[in-house]
């Protein structure tokens, strides 16, 4: 994926050619850094497994292939000038889309076993744990959003044999106008918003867990941090921002399906966002709130009576 993330920046500098309002070579350009982040991240979380390794490692190794033969198709059709999704406007372009379907469903099943290996898995600390499992959910919901594009548009079930079926975009033909870079319309619904955010759970709700634990390592310097020592509020945290997460992803969907452009909600959509916020917060405020010595620890093991290590180096280990 990076060699052709490499390969397609190349053509996109040197081939002027543009595909359904887009320069061609930016599907693959995309696709490739998005499956770089994407693959690195389940093998970190792989590695985490004290048991079903063998079982992991052919999960993964099926995604990894899966995802392979989908760019090869992609960068196939790129190089032959047409368009590789919901193409049906010859045999071949029907059977390379018909191909691709079948890798992003085995694809999806690979992910789903490596969810259900960490579901079962005692990962490191709770706030670890959770996080884990609750970011690998949350992308294979992401992931799972792509099958709502293969859905045939109005205007294609009132034509007998439509070329393309299937859009990214709701209430508005693919092509229009669009974000800079990302290509999502601007005067619809883009499920492509909800696919993305959700699929990228696996990055960036570890990297909330990441800065925690950083800041908590600095807690001794830091007084304001000082509360983020204590596991247990990391893992309340850790639960808040999966939960935003979460909430934040299913309003991105239910907005697109409304054929509403990312940047230009309604007052269902604001007032959507805006009790995320709230609740977000509150649930923040709560998650800092004093604990009792005496109460139990999520912790899996008892607490020692010797001085803990750092956070950071408990999550290194």
């Amino acid at each position: 994926m990076g060699a052709l993330a490499l390969v397609s920046a190349v053509g996109l500098a040197v081939d002027d050619r543009i595909l359904v309002g887009a320069p061609i070579w930016a599907k693959p350009f995309k696709f490739s850094v998005s499956f770089v982040a994407y693959a690195l991240s389940l093998a970190w979380m792989l590695s985490l497994l004290p048991r079903g390794r063998r079982t992991g490692w052919w999960a993964g190794t099926v995604v990894a292939v899966a995802s392979a033969v989908e760019m090869v198709l992609i960068t196939l059709q790129v190089v032959r000038g047409t368009q590789s999704h919901f193409n049906q406007a010859t045999p071949f372009d029907n059977a390379v889309f018909q191909i691709m379907g079948g890798t992003v469903v085995v694809l999806w099943l690979g992910a789903l076993v490596i969810a259900l290996l960490l579901l079962r898995a005692r990962i490191l600390d709770l706030a670890t744990a959770r996080v884990v499992r609750l970011s690998s959910l949350i992308a294979l919901a992401g992931a799972a959003v792509g099958f709502l594009m293969v859905r045939p548009t109005p205007e294609q079930l009132a034509s007998d044999d439509p070329p393309i079926v299937g859009a990214h975009s709701v209430g508005v033909p693919d092509g229009g106008p669009s974000m800079p870079v990302t290509g999502w319309a601007t005067t619809g619904g883009d499920l492509r918003v909800a696919h993305f955010f959700g699929m990228h759970a696996l990055q960036l709700l570890p990297l909330v867990l990441l800065a925690l634990t950083a800041l908590a390592a600095r807690s001794p310097r830091l007084t304001r941090f000082a509360r983020l020592a204590d596991e247990r509020v990391r893992l309340r945290l850790a639960l808040t921002a999966s939960a935003v997460y979460a909430a934040v992803f299913v309003l991105l969907t239910w907005q697109a399906l409304r054929g509403q452009a990312l940047l230009a909600p309604d007052g269902a959509t604001l007032a959507g966002a805006g009790a995320i916020a709230l609740l977000g917060a509150a649930a923040t405020a709560f998650s800092f709130r004093r604990t009792s010595p005496g109460g139990p620890s999520p912790s899996p093991t008892p607490p020692s009576p010797a001085p803990p290590t750092t956070p950071t180096e408990e999550f290194s280990a």
